[in-house]
């Protein structure tokens, strides 16, 4: 049985990040190539208040739904839902898969979790883009020889999309996808790091980056395709969605001049991150000034708090 005593005041968490291949110099100019960010993970070490030191997922097992939310506890349990990572596409990531959550026991093993994502385009230089999807009219048979040929053959079949700052997609489990160059991206998913790489450029196989073509046949859904949803109008102080599911809710708010005012109810910790500007969030008597890039995460025992503008800013809030 997990303590209801949780402390209310948000607090920082310390980011993690991944040196993969294709990062870039964005996230930490003095470590090349950096990949991701993990900024709101359950391995993330929080920075600030009386837990600091302490990492996330323990919080989450000692306090449960005071921290998580009771919609997440009825759905996870005391396993903390969502990761959100920060992506500095420097070079083409891998053409990959993901598994849902049946096909994930089922392949990997029990407690493991499917992968749902989505993704908000920070940055994007002109013409960049991605791969989101399979052309229509493809049959089953045609992309599993494609992916088992282990060859570029894959790129004749996919759906590429330009995209630029502001734009949201969400990727259904069995969509073949891949990010490409010149992209700064936000990415929030269900607690999984299960990938099935299909392809990956012609870069060569390591122990560190195999190929898994058994596995992405297995998963991967010739119909499965995702639409950029360009940003949609913003009011000040007024909170959008840009795209929900039955794993996250990823909302923006922008702020000009209005303080505005949010609520967990108990039912979902809030993850906000700066996208621009400077803001000041203020809850239970303190305050937070969050620059560019940083993250703050409200427990869901926090209640209401408010967010005040310090410059023209915009704020993403993860949710579930």
């Amino acid at each position: 049985m997990y303590n209801n005593l949780m402390n209310k005041t948000p607090f920082s968490l310390a980011p993690e990040y991944r040196d993969y291949v294709w990062g870039g110099a964005k996230l930490r100019p003095d470590v090349v190539p950096t990949a991701e960010a993990w900024i709101i993970f359950a391995g993330n070490r929080i920075t600030t208040g009386p837990y600091a030191g302490r990492v996330l997922s323990d919080l989450a097992l000692e306090f449960g739904a005071d921290l998580l939310g009771t919609r997440a506890v009825a759905q996870t349990g005391t396993r903390f839902p969502v990761l959100v990572k920060i992506l500095d596409c420097a070079q083409w990531l891998s053409l990959q898969v993901h598994p849902n959550d049946e096909q994930a026991q089922r392949l990997e093993g029990k407690g493991f979790f499917g992968k749902t994502e989505a993704w908000n385009v920070l940055e994007a230089e002109p013409n960049a883009k991605l791969v989101a999807g399979i052309k229509p009219h493809i049959s089953p048979e045609q992309l599993t020889s494609a992916i088992e040929s282990k060859s570029k053959t894959i790129l004749d079949l996919v759906q590429m999309a330009e995209v630029k700052a502001g734009d949201t997609l969400f990727m259904n489990p069995g969509t073949i996808h891949a990010l490409g160059p010149g992209m700064l991206i936000y990415e929030i998913q269900q607690t999984s790091d299960i990938t099935y790489r299909v392809y990956d450029w012609g870069r060569p196989e390591t122990e560190k980056r195999k190929l898994h073509t058994e596995k992405a046949v297995e998963v991967s859904n010739p119909d499965a395709v995702s639409l950029v949803v360009s940003l949609p109008q913003l009011a000040d102080g007024e909170p959008q969605t840009l795209t929900q599911c039955e794993f996250f809710n990823l909302d923006i708010v922008q702020l000009q001049e209005k303080t505005v005012s949010l609520e967990t109810g108990g039912e979902s910790f809030h993850g906000l991150t700066v996208i621009e500007g400077q803001v000041q969030v203020s809850a239970e008597g303190e305050a937070f000034v969050l620059n560019k890039f940083e993250t703050l995460l409200i427990p869901a025992c926090c209640g209401e708090y408010q967010i005040l503008p310090l410059q023209e800013s915009k704020v993403l809030k993860a949710s579930v």
